[in-house]
């Protein structure tokens, strides 16, 4: 028989109000975490913006300095080194690249490129530059290989923000190109381009800036220097320098957890005005027999194009750096622009080009000329109508 003495037996563990203390702390000290935690993921993707930002700054202000300051290059008598001048826009002449190995003059070599964007705009493709209703060119430039280039910044609609901006380039009439998006003005107030000019003074030709209310500047005149090149449509002939003024934003809420960086810079333009030295000499002799002549491709009829090599290439002046075709439907006023550039040097005394882009009885007139290094025609050589249609046997 057991006796029981009425006591309850000791047994370990926490009382409920131990284990309520004990989760408090634990929540407490798990809350601090998470919250240290999330400052330090706000810090890091506070700073990664900003970071995104800075670099987004620089590589608009460097883009911007590559291009402007190459305003001029290789741009022959006749063609002006600038276009058009105002605070959100600016059109310049360059011959910035080329698609052809052999061409001394362009900055830049990209085999990629169309031929509509390493030569000059002609009336036939004029465009109105972007922001303004001003058409460029009104004149034919022809053998120019400096084409158009333009750099306009322009309100972000996609975004909520009201002073946001978009920097746009564009070559010629091909589609602009994203630069950088997110700028927005300089928090000291000043437009994106500003200008200094050629000014006479007591102590001889001086820098001066020109006044926000005299832009924009526009090159009115057909042809730099020309008789209508003189006077207030002048002024454009003067810049020598460009101001670079903006600024990006790490997209905070505004307030002080917003921040803003600026740039500013000053571009000088070395090649500004500078007329093309014409080391190559006279005008390229060609005088080579061009003939065009329809050919059976599977039953298709295409057409080849053969001319012999410019007497200037291998002896003379020895300049020649390429050729240009052009070609028309026959009848047609106009010829356009070349639509085949051929490198010269890459045949020992001929060339050939065969045409494939030709509708069955179509006729059609092609005209071929050299091209030295200043670059200078030569007279172009017409040769057609040439019927694209096979004989029967």
């Amino acid at each position: 028989m057991r006796h029981h003495d009425g006591m309850t037996p000791d047994r370990g563990g926490f009382t409920i109000i131990e284990l309520l203390i004990a989760i408090t702390v634990f929540a407490i000290v798990l809350a601090a975490a998470l919250e240290l935690l999330g400052v330090q993921s706000r810090a890091m993707a506070m700073g990664a913006d900003r970071v995104s930002a800075t670099q987004n700054l620089q590589y608009a202000a460097n883009w911007l300095t590559r291009d402007i300051r190459a305003a001029g290059t290789s741009v022959p008598p006749g063609q002006p080194f600038l276009v058009y001048a105002d605070s959100e826009v600016i059109a310049f002449n360059a011959d910035y690249a080329t698609n052809l190995p052999a061409d001394p003059s362009a900055m830049y070599y990209d085999p990629d490129l169309p031929p509509g964007a390493v030569m000059a705009l002609t009336p036939a493709n004029r465009i109105q530059i972007p922001l303004t209703n001003f058409w460029y060119p009104s004149t034919n430039y022809a053998g120019s290989p400096a084409e158009l280039i333009i750099f306009f910044f322009r309100p972000d609609s996609s975004t909520p923000r009201l002073d946001d901006y978009v920097l746009w380039r564009q070559v010629n009439d091909r589609p602009p190109e994203l630069v950088a998006r997110g700028l927005v003005r300089s928090d000291d107030g000043r437009p994106f381009f500003q200008y200094f000019r050629l000014v006479p003074g007591a102590n001889g030709v001086q820098i001066d800036s020109v006044r926000p209310n005299r832009l924009p500047l526009i090159h009115t005149s057909p042809l730099h220097p020309g008789p209508a090149d003189v006077g207030a449509a002048a002024t454009i002939d003067s810049i020598r320098g460009v101001r670079v003024s903006f600024a990006t934003t790490d997209y905070g809420p505004g307030g002080a957890s917003e921040r803003i960086r600026s740039i500013s810079r000053v571009i000088w333009l070395p090649n500004a005005s500078q007329a093309q030295l014409r080391i190559c000499g006279d005008e390229p002799i060609f005088g080579a027999i061009v003939e065009a002549d329809v050919l059976d491709e599977e039953g298709v009829p295409v057409i080849e194009v053969k001319w012999g090599a410019a007497v200037d290439e291998t002896a003379g002046e020895q300049d020649v750096v390429r050729y240009l075709v052009w070609k028309r439907v026959a009848g047609e006023p106009e010829w356009g622009d070349p639509y085949l550039s051929v490198p010269a040097g890459s045949a020992a005394s001929s060339y050939s080009h065969i045409d494939r882009d030709v509708q069955r009885g179509v006729a059609y007139e092609y005209a071929v000329a050299a091209q030295d290094c200043t670059p200078t025609l030569s007279r172009p050589i017409i040769v057609g109508p040439v019927l694209a249609e096979i004989s029967n046997p």
